[in-house]
């Protein structure tokens, strides 16, 4: 797992935030960083950003060990992602779109999210509660609307962790570095992280 920190100095309007990006892709330097590259570069001065490449050194699968007596083991890995993970503000899930969805990287780490539900004393859902989760994501497909199901499972994670969801970037791109003729998603990137992040709820809790 590749972990890269970065921030700036604080302005003094400035309210503190922590962007943990998330990388899921099979491919470095994919469409996918590019455009969650392109996005984080408009965050205002003082930012923290860590960068998480979960293809390099990666978690190991998850086992589900919730209801089993004994310790919940924890290595090495997923104690920094965990750490890291609390400590951020906004989380981005930053997954190409892998079968109409997110990529298996991103799928463990989220999976992970279920083992942290149950660790004594963490507390996990209440300490995410609030806390803003974001998604950027590239296709091959020009039709959006086939990004539905990534969407979906990023908002309903986001309603059951009590959390905000600022929506999904999508840009379109297959080929390496294909991203950058998207002059529409590169447009929304400058303003994306400016944008409303709303709490969110279940469909049928809304009415």
């Amino acid at each position: 797992m590749t972990i890269d920190s970065s921030s700036s100095a604080t302005g003094p309007d400035a309210a503190p935030r922590t962007f943990l990006f998330v990388l899921g892709s099979a491919r470095p330097d994919g469409n996918t960083e590019i455009l969650a590259r392109a996005a984080a570069e408009q965050l205002p001065a003082g930012t923290a950003q860590h960068w998480v490449d979960l293809t390099k050194d990666p978690l190991p699968d998850f086992q589900d060990g919730r209801h089993e007596d004994g310790t919940w083991p924890v290595g090495e890995r997923e104690e920094e992602l965990r750490r890291l993970t609390l400590a951020a503000t906004d989380v981005v899930i930053a997954s190409p779109l892998y079968w109409y969805s997110l990529s298996a990287h991103t799928k463990r780490y989220l999976d992970y999210w279920s083992g942290w539900l149950g660790v004594p004393g963490l507390d996990f859902k209440r300490r995410m509660a609030g806390r803003t989760l974001w998604g950027v994501t590239a296709m091959a497909d020009r039709d959006e609307i086939v990004a539905d199901g990534l969407r979906t499972s990023l908002h309903h994670t986001a309603a059951y962790m009590g959390m905000r969801f600022g929506g999904v970037l999508l840009g379109n791109g297959s080929r390496p570095g294909q991203v950058r003729d998207d002059e529409r998603a590169l447009i929304r990137a400058k303003t994306f992280f400016a944008g409303a992040a709303p709490l969110v709820r279940f469909p049928h809790e809304e009415q």
